[in-house]
């Protein structure tokens, strides 16, 4: 290595301590922004592939156009895109074929935040057949997993530690969010409630930055034209409010109902081979485009059709049963895409369904398009359970300050029938909990996975053999260090420095006598001393991941360690459990 590498690699060290630490926000900060620019790139590529292939064989070139088509060709068209994916999924290795939010959550509370690029590729394909297929489904999930993966990657390739690359995931969520929906702060909320489950000041500034820059982005491609045309309502009368809430409580049943059931299939496929129940899925999808060609993909088209009061109560009703049913058995299957878009569009449909019906009552009642708004984040809500990223999704939406006071009142009204009438958490922790997963989100675990090991570990320490003569003893003790590394054979031992110079000054008088016998050792496992057994620990790692290693092996201590090799690894220093709890405790 030349004097010039070492002297890089050495900053870069120093760059990686201070973004373990909580004092690295601006340079975090400027991570997120070069991070929400990948993603924002990402998601205009995902977004080009699937409306140039759906322009290419969609009647008139319109992406969302599936009426057109005849049953026939629906049916065929997502029954291929079915098999198609069967066969995609079976032949990946079992280990890549993890997709979508819930992979992300998975790779946050197991792997900090680590995620493949296998998986994102396999997302990145699988999501876009999906989608161009016409099944059930929304490209708001797939785009997640996308973005946080590409951000993720980027903290990996850098070396930075694990409690950074858990930011630089939220990062990715968040510009993902933004560049889809061209809501930048939705995008951080979403981020910060559904993806992290917490907020933290040190995740807000890089957080934002990537929605801004992935948003820019996408302006730049797709320029600022909102996902749905969204009218300019406002509520009528006050005495609309208790109607409002009576909604709310029927669309949060209606999102139990749909956590349940999605909850249920998954367990009940979960054994059945993909090769076989995605093509089911694609075929079970196109039957129930047969009677409704209008629950085909992403149907935006048909949400805004809502907003504007264009459908009727029978078309509605229908329309919102098998979207339902077409949803489930979508995603319940394991289709590889997002249910974000769909809780949308059934949100919308009962909204709408909710004003028509409420149009019949004596009175002024507000037009149908409000309801059908203020049931599209009411279902987002409850079924996420993300009450403030639902609320923000819709005053970005609609970019009218009137929606915020009745938008409060439905999302709060079924997100606490979902929760508390019904019991149920967040579509996507249910599903963890199905297959056999958990998202630690307590609130230690969360305090310590902030702060990476190399924040808080004691760097006073000297490495030695277990055999010492005095003069290599007095040597080792000239820079008064704290700790200790004992080297054996079998195992790493921790020892207090300490001992070694109390023992030192105790047999100083015996010197002269001990250097006339250069044989005479001192054995540093003999000496009194409470030793502690070591494990080793990355220098990535967050408090979280060392704590689990404590609690999982006979240690008392690690030692950390930045890997160069079986035989090269660099020792940065020592963290014992005492550490660890003085770290929480002062941030706690």
């Amino acid at each position: 290595m030349t004097a010039s590498t070492s002297g890089l690699s050495e900053r870069l060290d120093r760059l990686r301590l201070l973004l373990a630490s909580s004092r690295g926000q601006f340079l975090l900060a400027m991570l997120g922004l070069i991070s929400g620019v990948l993603v924002g790139m990402v998601i205009i590529l995902f977004r080009l592939l699937i409306e140039g292939v759906q322009s290419g064989i969609l009647p008139g070139g319109n992406t969302e156009d599936y009426e057109s088509l005849s049953w026939q060709a629906r049916i065929l068209l997502s029954g291929t895109g079915g098999v198609v994916l069967g066969l995609l999924f079976h032949f990946t290795s079992p280990s890549a074929r993890r997709v979508g939010v819930i992979h992300v959550l998975e790779r946050l509370g197991y792997h900090e935040g680590h995620l493949p690029f296998k998986n994102m590729l396999l997302q990145f394909v699988g999501g876009a057949i999906a989608i161009i297929s016409g099944h059930s489904v929304g490209r708001e999930g797939p785009s997640v997993h996308l973005g946080a993966a590409t951000a993720s990657l980027l903290g990996q390739k850098l070396r930075m530690p694990n409690n950074s690359i858990r930011v630089l995931v939220a990062c990715g969520a968040a510009a993902a969010i933004a560049a889809s929906f061209n809501t930048p702060l939705a995008g951080v909320i979403f981020s910060m409630e559904v993806i992290m489950m917490e907020y933290t000041i040190i995740g807000f500034t890089p957080v934002i930055l990537a929605a801004v820059s992935a948003t820019t982005v996408n302006w730049a491609v797709f320029g600022k034209t909102p996902a749905f045309v969204v009218p300019a309502l406002e509520l009528g009368s006050y005495w609309e409010l208790p109607l409002i809430v009576i909604m709310g409580i029927v669309i949060g049943t209606l999102a139990a109902m749909f956590i349940a059931a999605l909850k249920w299939l998954s367990v009940k496929v979960k054994n059945i081979p993909l090769w076989i129940k995605l093509p089911l899925a694609g075929l079970a999808v196109g039957l129930c485009a047969f009677f409704t060609p209008e629950i085909m993909g992403i149907g935006y088209d048909t949400v805004n059709n809502a907003l504007s009061g264009e459908l009727a109560i029978q078309v509605l009703l229908l329309v919102l049963v098998v979207k339902f049913i077409a949803t489930i058995i979508s995603i319940g299957m394991g289709v590889p895409a997002g249910l974000i878009g769909p809780t949308l569009f059934i949100g919308a449909i009962t909204g709408s369904l909710f004003g028509l019906l409420f149009a019949l009552l004596p009175g002024s009642i507000s037009q149908p398009g409000l309801y059908a708004m203020l049931g599209m984040g009411a279902m987002m809500g409850a079924t996420l359970q993300a009450p403030l990223a639902a609320l923000v999704t819709l005053l970005e939406l609609t970019a009218n300050q009137n929606i915020i006071f009745p938008g409060m009142l439905a999302i709060v009204s079924a997100n606490l029938t979902t929760r508390e009438l019904f019991g149920y958490e967040s579509v996507y922790i249910s599903q963890m909990r199905g297959i056999g997963l958990d998202y630690r989100d307590d609130p230690v675990a969360q305090s310590l996975r902030r702060l990476a090991v190399t924040s808080v570990m004691n760097s006073s320490f000297a490495l030695v053999q277990p055999q010492l003569n005095r003069q290599q003893a007095e040597a080792v003790m000239v820079e008064h260090p704290v700790w200790l590394i004992i080297k054996c054979e079998a195992e790493m031992l921790l020892m207090p420095a300490a001992d070694l110079a109390r023992y030192l000054e105790e047999t100083h008088a015996e010197k002269l006598k001990q250097d006339e016998d250069p044989e005479l050792i001192i054995d540093l496992q003999e000496l009194p001393s409470k030793r502690k057994q070591l494990a080793a620990v990355s220098s990535q790692s967050t408090l979280q991941q060392g704590l689990k290693i404590l609690d999982e092996s006979d240690a008392e201590a690690l030692y950390v360690i930045k890997p160069l090799g079986s035989s090269a690894d660099k020792i940065f220093g020592v963290v014992t459990r005492q550490i660890i709890e003085e770290a929480y405790r002062h941030r706690a």
